[in-house]
Formats: C-alpha cells, sequence, structure tokens
C-alpha cells in the first residue's frame, strides 16, 4: 500500500516552493530556512517512501548531467588546488538534488503557480518602482547592484514565461487566469525598463515557441497569432514611445562594433558592446594557451588583471571576474572538457523534456514546455552573459529543471501514458 502524505504536509510543501523564487531573489539568508526545511523534507522522503523513489529515478538523465557537472567542479578545484570558496555555487547543486524529491508529492499545483506569478508581479512592480521613482536608470531588482540588471531581466523574464504558460492551460479559474496575464504584463514591462539587450533578445524566440507549441496543442490558431501580435506590439510600442534608450542601445550595437580596437585601450572600447569584445578575446587567447585543462574556476578575473598588466589588454576590463559569456567561462575554467559539461548540463534536460511535449496528459506536456522554455532562456543568454556565476540565477535554474523533471516523473509514475 501507498503512504499517502498529510494534508498538512502537502499545504505546507507547496507554500514553500510557492515562494523559493522570491526568496531566490531576495538576499542569501532569506533562503536559507526554507531551503533547509525543504531538503530536509526531501531526503526524509527519498529514505522512507518508495513510490517518491521511483518519482525521483524517472528523471534521472536530469540528475545525472547536473551530478556530472558536480563531480567535474570538484575535480577542477582539486586539480587547480583553489580556494574553498570556489566550491560554493557547484556544491549547492547537492541541496537541489535533495530539493527535487519534495516534488514526488501530489503538490497544490495552483498554490505553486499563484506564488511563481505573484512574484513575478512583485519583482516587475519593484523595477517600476527603481524606475520612476529611484530614479534608476536600469533597475537591477531586489539583490545585487545596479550592475545586476542582466540576470534580473533574465530571472524575470523566465517568470514572465511561466506566467504565460499558466494563463494558456485551459480549465484554470478565471481570476487565477488575470492574476497570471497581469503578471506577464507587470513583469514585461519591468524587464524592458532594465533596458537588457541579451535576456529581451533570448526571450523572443522562447516566446514564438511557447506559442507555437500551444497553437499545435489547442488547434486555436487564429487565437494564438491574435495573442502574439498583441505582446509583440506592445512590447515595440512601450519600447518605441515611453522608453527610446533601448531603442538607442540597440541602435548603437554595429558603431560601438566597428568601434572596438582589438587590446586597444582607447576610449572607443569604453562601451558595454567593446567591454564585452574584449573580456571574449582575452578570453579566448586564455583558452588557446590552456584547451584542455583550464586556468581553473573563477579565475578570469586574475588572468585578465595579468594581461592587463603585460600590456595585453584593455585596462577597461580589470573590473570584470567573468567573460560574460557562460560558454567561454567554462572554457576558460576548465577547457574543451568544461565546455563539453555544460553542453550536457543544459542539452540533456533539454532532450528529456522535449520527449514529453507532446505527451497526452496536458499536466505532463505542460511541465514538459517550462522546462524547455527555462533552458530555452538561459542556454541563450549564456551566449552574451554568466548565467551561472551568482546564487540567483543558478539557484532558479537547479529549482526548476531538476522539479520540473522530478514532476514529470511523478506522472509517468501515476498514470504512465498508454
Amino acid at each position: 500500500m501507498r503512504a499517502h502524505p498529510a494534508s498538512w504536509q502537502i499545504w505546507t510543501a507547496s507554500l514553500l516552493l510557492a515562494v523559493m523564487p522570491l526568496c531566490f531573489a531576495l538576499s542569501g539568508r532569506f533562503k536559507i530556512l526554507p531551503m533547509t526545511l525543504l531538503f530536509v523534507a526531501g531526503v526524509v522522503l527519498l529514505a522512507t517512501r518508495a513510490e517518491s523513489r521511483h518519482a525521483w529515478r524517472l528523471a534521472w538523465p536530469v540528475i545525472a548531467a547536473c551530478l556530472l557537472r558536480l563531480l567535474y567542479d570538484i575535480g577542477n578545484f582539486w586539480s587547480h588546488r583553489l580556494d574553498w570558496s570556489t566550491l560554493d555555487l557547484p556544491a549547492q547543486t547537492l541541496l537541489f538534488l535533495g530539493i527535487a524529491a519534495v516534488f514526488t508529492l501530489p503538490l497544490k499545483q495552483r498554490v505553486i503557480a499563484l506564488g511563481f506569478s505573484l512574484t513575478a508581479v512583485l519583482l516587475g512592480a519593484a523595477s517600476l518602482y527603481q524606475r520612476y521613482v529611484l530614479g534608476t536608470d536600469r533597475p537591477y531588482g531586489l539583490n545585487g547592484g545596479d550592475w545586476a540588471a542582466v540576470e534580473f531581466a533574465m530571472y524575470l523574464l523566465v517568470l514572465v514565461l511561466l506566467a504565460m504558460l499558466q494563463a494558456l492551460r485551459p480549465d484554470i479559474r478565471r481570476s487565477d487566469r488575470w492574476l497570471h496575464v497581469a503578471a506577464v504584463v507587470i513583469g514585461l514591462y519591468g524587464a524592458v525598463l532594465t533596458q537588457s539587450r541579451g535576456p529581451l533578445l533570448s526571450f523572443a524566440p522562447v516566446y514564438l515557441g511557447l506559442m507555437l507549441w500551444h497553437a499545435v496543442r489547442s488547434r486555436h490558431w487564429r487565437r494564438v497569432l491574435a495573442l502574439f501580435a498583441v505582446t509583440v506590439i506592445g512590447m515595440l510600442a512601450v519600447t518605441a514611445t515611453l522608453h527610446r534608450e533601448m531603442v538607442q542601445r540597440l541602435a548603437d550595437v554595429p558603431t560601438q562594433i566597428t568601434s572596438y580596437d582589438t587590446g586597444g585601450s582607447g576610449a572607443a572600447d569604453a562601451t558595454a558592446v567593446g567591454e564585452r569584445l574584449e573580456m571574449w578575446r582575452t578570453a579566448w587567447q586564455a583558452f588557446r594557451e590552456h584547451p584542455l585543462a583550464g586556468i581553473g574556476l573563477d579565475q578570469f578575473g586574475v588572468y585578465v588583471r595579468g594581461q592587463v598588466a603585460a600590456g595585453q589588454a584593455s585596462p577597461l576590463i580589470a573590473k570584470y571576474v567573468h567573460p560574460h559569456s557562460e560558454y567561454l567561462e567554462s572554457m576558460v575554467a576548465g577547457g574543451l572538457p568544461a565546455l563539453l559539461m555544460l553542453l550536457l548540463f543544459l542539452a540533456v534536460p533539454l532532450g528529456f523534456f522535449a520527449r514529453h511535449l507532446n505527451h497526452a496528459q496536458e499536466p505532463v506536456a505542460a511541465a514538459a514546455a517550462a522546462g524547455v522554455m527555462v533552458i530555452g532562456m538561459y542556454g541563450l543568454c549564456a551566449f552574451g552573459d554568466n548565467v551561472f556565476y551568482r546564487a540567483m540565477p543558478q539557484s532558479l535554474y537547479l529549482f526548476l529543471v531538476l522539479g520540473l523533471a522530478v514532476d514529470i516523473g511523478r506522472r509517468l509514475r501515476d498514470a504512465p501514458s498508454r
């Protein structure tokens, strides 16, 4: 016989999971208690419930990809004799592997979905407050300072996509649907205010993919086309009329590229694009010097300062400790093997979710679509920024990807497809 968890346990777990994206967006101390409670609960579930162990094992490809990357990071740490602090972020993978087991419970999905959308509303409102009340040029959210605008935009847009997915789902309450729509509108507007080109450009193809997936499943092509057109026109109207600085930032890209002086130190490089190009050139140079072993986790800043001192890199990038590209970061830190680990970290979960996109059960297909969108946003944003170098974005990725994979495992265990 299956041991059914008590109602209070399900409600407590659902509420804790619902507030986790908000906890990640706050400073670290706000997530310690809920993460600890969820981790302990997950370990207890794995130790005491055969059903939980079975559902958890059904997500083994995703779990294996996360563990493999963790093991490689530990090997990189030992081989380069690095400081213990370099393992702080990689070690969090173990926490989320335990937390993922909580998704083996029959959770209150409505509570979790509402919690995510309310977080999107709150973060979007924080962006509006920072822009219009505090006068901040580029809102940065609740944690991280003004340099965190890019990762804040990506974080917010992931929640926007999840809210839109919930708004499109059939048979949800009208009041819930309106809340999810409000989360999309406020969150998307807040993301536009950050003026972050990379996340907004990455959002477009992922959002289009969501619309196409929903149209194929629902066969409501006209409705989906109208919704997509309204979203795109609304974003373009806001950007072109109220916030032309975003248009100007996009228009400046070609000029900044052509004015870039390779290895130079002139004012022409003192632009966001120029600095990125210089960081990428320097990162590529580090990779060419150490193509197999890399220079070690979180050592790019040390390498850059050495290159600046030797006159081989622009002093403008001496303040940076990451190359603003997750792919180049992996190549610098651990050479080709590390790049392979990163690609597996993204591709294996993507393949797992993609296999279930057309599942007959709507909840399974919806969870798979959510997983594909999360990985799509991170994978695309990773070209122009580091998406795993801080706890906030990495926590959201591990929490969602592992949780959604285990949730699919639970549903497949309870009602396997025929």
